[in-house]
């Protein structure tokens, strides 16, 4: 790590601005590092291998297997908006909120759904 990187790191959060000085906060905030482009997108058989399969493989804590129609039978029978309320949204507490992916966009997790259920069916 170079100096500057140092620097960054452990710079203040924030400063205190007393009425009538001149306040340095304007030009820190112009000084931030603009924020990290998205992720690009994943396909929905990247998104399986990288998180879902994980409980998805093994059939941890009931997960239904992939590749398990009976497993995935009742499931599917509900219908993809519940399931898809569930995997965002988190059931039972077995079903982690997002699959643990805070990263995922919605129609990424939808579309790892939908390959599951393609491979279950």
């Amino acid at each position: 790590m170079d100096a500057q990187s140092i620097a960054a790191r452990i710079a203040p959060v924030g400063q205190d601005c007393v009425e009538g000085k001149p306040c340095a906060a304007a030009t820190a905030a112009a000084a931030a590092p603009a924020p990290a482009a998205p992720a690009a997108a994943r396909t929905p058989e990247q998104l399986v291998q990288q998180v879902c399969s994980g409980c998805h493989s093994a059939g941890v804590m009931g997960a239904p297997k992939i590749g398990d129609k009976a497993d995935w039978a009742p499931r599917i029978a509900k219908g993809l908006p519940t399931l898809l309320d569930h995997a965002l949204h988190g059931f039972n507490n077995k079903m982690p909120p997002r699959g643990t992916c805070t990263t995922c966009t919605d129609d990424e997790i939808k579309g790892a759904i939908q390959y599951m259920i393609s491979k279950s069916s």
